[in-house]
């Protein structure tokens, strides 16, 4: 099993990896337990001078006491080699949260791949077996990353990972650059380039609650909550359910209670929360939101659900997005969103499916539609676009 678990033999396969073109990349971690992600396993591969397969692949164990993972993230810091995930969203975090480093440049095969027109979060089982021509053991997906040894069924699952992932970015980059498509890659790749993507501000966490509740006295205690529930977990490193779940943290806006003895009659807030430093966080975030005032309130944080939908031209323009689809060859979420096209159909300008390679595919038709220079035609099995 090429495992390494020392900090100078890492040194040495990264850099045998700084010489490469690109180096495919993966990880295994745990989150169920903690605020932030544990990393358990970090996969690696590279290609070979006699294909992309015959290059070697290791295994990191990053619980190895003394192992550190500078040489790592220098190498994620190397813009000479194209860095290849898959669905790389999570793994990012873990980069950017423990090591401070975001990988340039970054290939993600699976955004590449909706590019590409293999439809909508292709996974990764799907371009193997597509591009690759290989079937992948998925047995091992669920098991407890954290332990240890680690069995061979787990590292073949975790080898298999990056292994075929070479095959699969050499020729997603293909068709990438025969359709002229890689900029519009670049355009998804930057988002998840952006480290505010991964930094969660305590002050900004009510926005993620869902409620129907706009009055801002409601929201201003939402937010203090929220701001209170998500600095605890970050402290701590507990998932912020474990300090107290959604629908707990908006009956505690709805209640207000003000001691002890009102916390204790909350019907959703667990025994735990009602004494000690939860207790009086809740309480004193509680105060904050009754003090605040009506300037400093908090307004909804969309007001898409009051808007004025013109359904008839939301279903003209899913329509239209269809067409684009098909014939692009894109996948159509990753061009517009279920939200965009509403948001369009009731005059909002703002939709990213307006701007960049988006607006080229669907968002210039899509205004030409709602301006009535544009009709659609059935033709077959085909839909058609029309000037008028």
């Amino acid at each position: 099993m090429p495992l390494i678990t020392t900090t100078d033999a890492l040194a040495a396969f990264c850099e045998q990896a700084n010489a490469a073109p690109y180096v495919t990349i993966d990880t295994e971690f745990l989150r169920e337990r903690t605020y932030y992600a544990k990393l358990c396993l970090l996969q690696m591969a590279l290609p070979g001078a006699d294909g992309p397969t015959s290059g070697p692949a290791v295994l990191v164990d990053p619980l190895v006491d003394g192992l550190d993972l500078a040489p790592f993230y220098a190498l994620m810091r190397n813009d000479a080699v194209v860095k290849v995930l898959h669905a790389a969203r999570q793994d990012l975090e873990i980069f950017c949260i423990e090591g401070d480093t975001l990988p340039r440049p970054l290939f993600d095969t699976q955004v590449a791949a909706m590019v590409c027109g293999f439809g909508d979060q292709v996974g990764y089982e799907t371009l193997a077996r597509k591009l690759a021509k290989a079937n992948v053991d998925k047995s091992s997906r669920f098991t407890d990353w954290s332990r240890r040894p680690l069995s061979d069924a787990q590292a073949k699952y975790a080898l298999a990972d990056v292994t075929h992932l070479r095959v699969i970015y050499e020729k997603l980059a293909a068709m990438l650059a025969e359709t002229g498509r890689a900029p519009w890659l670049d355009e998804e790749i930057e988002v998840l380039l952006d480290p505010e993507t991964y930094i969660v501000r305590p002050e900004d966490a009510w926005k993620r609650i869902k409620t129907r509740n706009d009055s801002g006295k409601f929201l201003a205690l939402l937010r203090e909550l929220a701001a209170f529930r998500e600095a605890y977990a970050q402290k701590r490193n507990i998932p912020r359910g474990r300090v107290f779940k959604d629908d707990a943290l908006l009956e505690l806006a709805a209640v207000k209670p003000r001691n002890a003895d009102d916390l204790g009659r909350t019907r959703l807030l667990l025994r735990e929360a009602r004494r000690g430093d939860i207790a009086d966080g809740i309480l004193a975030a509680v105060a904050r939101g009754l003090e605040c005032a009506p300037d400093d309130m908090p307004k909804a944080a969309s007001g898409r659900e009051n808007l004025q939908v013109n359904p008839a031209l939301a279903d003209l323009l899913r329509v239209l997005l269809k067409a684009k689809s098909d014939n692009e060859g894109v996948a159509a979420k990753l061009i517009a969103s279920s939200a965009d096209l509403d948001g369009i159909a009731a005059g909002l300008r703002d939709a990213p499916a307006l701007r960049g390679w988006r607006a080229d595919v669907f968002g210039q038709d899509a205004l030409r539609l709602c301006a009535g220079e544009l009709a659609l035609a059935v033709k077959g099995e085909r839909v058609e676009v029309i000037a008028l």
